[in-house]
C-alpha cells in the first residue's frame, strides 16, 4: 500500500483530500506546517508527497529543496499545491524539484488522479533500458542519469522521462497532448501548458544542449541530433 504524505495548514482541506485518498486504497499521513512535513518524509519516507506552496514556518519551495537535498528523501515524488495558477509559482515549483504541480481550487477527482499517474511514472520500468546519444547528451535510463558534455545534470524523475521520451522518438514531432498522455499519464487539454513549463526546465538544466529540443510552433517539440 502507498503510503502519501499530505502537508497542507488547511485542516478540512488536508482531511478532505486524505479521505479521498484513503477511498482510493492509499495510507495517508497529514503534516500541518512546512517544518512538520519535513520531519515526517525523513521519518516516514512516504511513496509521494502532496506539498502546499504557502505554509507555515517553514515555505513550500524550501521544503522541497531540502527534500531534494537529502539523501534518503531525494528521490520522493513531490506535487506541489499553489493557490493562484500564475505561471511564476508553477515554475518557481519546478525549479526546486517539484515533479508536477496541482492549481487550487481542484477536484480531489483530479488530484487523485494526478497521484495515480506520477505514482505509476515513478514506479514504472523503463521500456528500453539501452543508453541514448544525441550529440553530447547521454541518457542511462537504468541509473537514471543524464551526462551531457561530460558532466552529469540532475533531473526530476518528470524531467527525465520527458528528456528520454523525446531522445528515443528522435527527429520525431510529439504533440503536447500525446507528451502529456506518454509523460504524465494523463489528459487535460486545458493543461497543455505543463508541457511548455517543464520544456523550458529543461532547456535551461540542458545549457547549450537545450538546442536540441526543438518547438514546432502550433503542435509540439522534437529532439533533433545536432
Amino acid at each position: 500500500m502507498d503510503t502519501i504524505l499530505i502537508v497542507e495548514d488547511e485542516r478540512d482541506l488536508a482531511e478532505l483530500v486524505a479521505f479521498n485518498l484513503q477511498q482510493e486504497g492509499y495510507r495517508t499521513l497529514i503534516a500541518s506546517d512546512g517544518a512538520l512535513g519535513l520531519e515526517e518524509a525523513a521519518r516516514s519516507l512516504p511513496d509521494l508527497i502532496l506539498l502546499d506552496l504557502m505554509l507555515p514556518r517553514l515555505p513550500g519551495t524550501e521544503v522541497c529543496k531540502l527534500l531534494k537535498m537529502g539523501e534518503r528523501t531525494s528521490s520522493i515524488p513531490v506535487i506541489m499545491l499553489t493557490a493562484k495558477g500564475e505561471e511564476i509559482d508553477r515554475v518557481v515549483g519546478l525549479e526546486v524539484g517539484a515533479d508536477d504541480y496541482v492549481v487550487k481550487p481542484f477536484s480531489t477527482r483530479e488530484l487523485v488522479l494526478r497521484v495515480k499517474a506520477v505514482l505509476r511514472r515513478c514506479q514504472s520500468k523503463v521500456e528500453n533500458d539501452s543508453v541514448l546519444s544525441v550529440g553530447p547528451l547521454s541518457i542511462d535510463p537504468i541509473r537514471h542519469r543524464v551526462i551531457i558534455s561530460g558532466t552529469e545534470i540532475p533531473f526530476t524523475s518528470t524531467e527525465f522521462k520527458l528528456l528520454h521520451t523525446l531522445a528515443q522518438r528522435l527527429g520525431r514531432v510529439q504533440s503536447r497532448e500525446q507528451l502529456l498522455r506518454d509523460v504524465w499519464g494523463y489528459n487535460y487539454v486545458e493543461d497543455t501548458r505543463t508541457v511548455d513549463t517543464h520544456i523550458t526546465r529543461l532547456r535551461t538544466k540542458m545549457g547549450d544542449a537545450g538546442e536540441l529540443i526543438k518547438t514546432v510552433r502550433g503542435f509540439g517539440y522534437k529532439m533533433e541530433s545536432a
